[in-house]
């Protein structure tokens, strides 16, 4: 979730609770106003009433062309303890003159006279006209708050936005920046001390980053060249030493062993500064890669070198799978798992490869057991030892399928071992 939308949901919550309970105190503060308005009245006219009653005058008419009207009667001193002298309340009364009953604020006293005979006093106004105002007041009420919310609302996106405009040109430079390859200038001219100090921090932290990478890319290269010659040299003077016929059997055979332990560690170091290279982004070029092509390239190669092993070998292409890789690398992802298909195979074993729209499955006869698939992907894992295998092949593959939006998953079925392929489509 974005930050304005988090920052907006919370302030609205805030903004709903705090608005709604503001409203509800205003609307009962309003209503008890309005009820002490209504109460005020029919206590003068009760008061009139019974003023008029007890000086023994003629009382009002009962329909006197007012609102108001009021009910009379005796009631037994028994009646008169059992309530109070004075109450109101809400009921729903008959109008004579419309024939329906409708809503009323009541006034009921309870008074007596000279002769201590106790009264009960009814006066009633209807509540028609306070009705409506209670609507009407709480509509307005709900339009004033809600047009009140969405102000408040409004205007802090939009000062948010504003005020974090630095944030988001940083977010964009950050987007399109990739350590190694060519950037243009981080310029965000701000006033706001915390985002000048995130981008001092920035700089400082490109430059520094740029610096490493360069003196990683120098560093590779001079090992490349420093390591891989010194070996080169090794091996030609042991070749040379070999060829010499005063040679002991011994001696021959340990030299032999020399000779391979150097074309070892010659492999071992060419893999590790292939997955330095690839972890460092020094393939940054891509083109659109047909790796079902691929496969019909290679095969034929790895199906001559093993043949004596009498795998047999099956390619499906239901569909053409077109992906955008860097074209060496993409070479180095097949073979790898072509090689590593044909090494961990067994005698008269099989390998299927079937390609699909959304990748490739290669699958190879298995020796025994799954394989252990949290590591197999890591260096130098090996699930059976291989004579001159470093370990590093599905290590060098999985490196580049995690330079891409690609994934390689292992899985064991049916007596085969299965790299599943899918990448994502940009």
């Amino acid at each position: 979730m974005k930050l304005s939308y988090r920052i907006l949901s919370r302030l609205s919550g805030a903004l709903i609770i705090i608005l709604t309970v503001w409203a509800a105190l205003f609307y009962f503060a309003l209503m008890d106003e309005v009820n002490d308005e209504v109460d005020d009245a029919l206590e003068d006219y009760s008061e009139t009433i019974i003023i008029r009653h007890l000086a023994g005058e003629k009382l009002p008419s009962h329909d006197n062309g007012s609102n108001n009207e009021y009910f009379l009667e005796e009631v037994t001193p028994e009646y008169a303890q059992a309530h109070p002298r004075l109450w109101y309340s809400d009921q729903m009364v008959y109008i004579a003159e419309k024939k329906e009953t409708e809503p009323a604020r009541i006034l009921t006293t309870i008074f007596t006279d000279e002769s201590d005979r106790f009264y009960k006093l009814t006066v009633a106004t209807p509540s028609i006209e306070k009705h409506d105002l209670i609507l009407a007041i709480w509509y307005w009420i709900m339009f004033l708050y809600g047009a009140l919310l969405l102000t408040i609302l409004g205007i802090n996106i939009w000062v948010f936005h504003r005020s974090m405009k630095p944030l988001y040109v940083l977010l964009e430079w950050l987007d399109k920046y990739t350590i190694g390859k060519p950037y243009r200038p981080y310029v965000n001219p701000t006033q706001v001390t915390e985002f000048k100090k995130l981008n001092s921090a920035l700089e400082r932290s490109i430059t520094h980053n740029e610096r490493i990478y360069q003196q990683q890319k120098e560093f590779i290269g001079n090992a490349s060249h420093e390591i891989q010659t010194p070996l080169a040299i090794c091996r030609n003077r042991i070749e040379m030493l070999m060829e010499d016929d005063n040679l002991s059997q011994n001696q021959m055979e340990e030299l032999a062993k020399i000779h391979g332990t150097l074309e070892h560690i010659t492999k071992l170091n060419r893999s590790l500064l292939l997955i330095s290279k690839i972890e460092n982004g020094q393939y940054p070029e891509s083109t659109t890669i047909d790796v079902g092509a691929l496969f019909k390239k290679f095969l034929p190669d790895y199906e001559d070198v093993y043949s004596y092993k009498n795998i047999s070998v099956e390619l499906k292409e239901s569909e053409s799978l077109l992906i955008q890789m860097n074209d060496t690398l993409a070479t180095i992802l097949i073979t790898n798992l072509l090689k590593n298909a044909f090494v961990h195979n067994i005698k008269g074993g099989c390998i299927r490869i079937e390609v699909s729209q959304k990748g490739f499955i290669i699958g190879n006869s298995a020796h025994g057991e799954a394989l252990d698939s949290e590591h197999i992907f890591n260096r130098f894992y090996q699930g059976s030892k291989k004579e001159h295998s470093t370990g590093l092949g599905l290590a060098i593959a999985a490196t580049i399928c995690k330079l891409y939006p690609c994934e390689l998953r292992y899985y064991y079925k049916e007596n085969m071992h299965f790299f599943e392929f899918s990448c994502q489509k940009s």
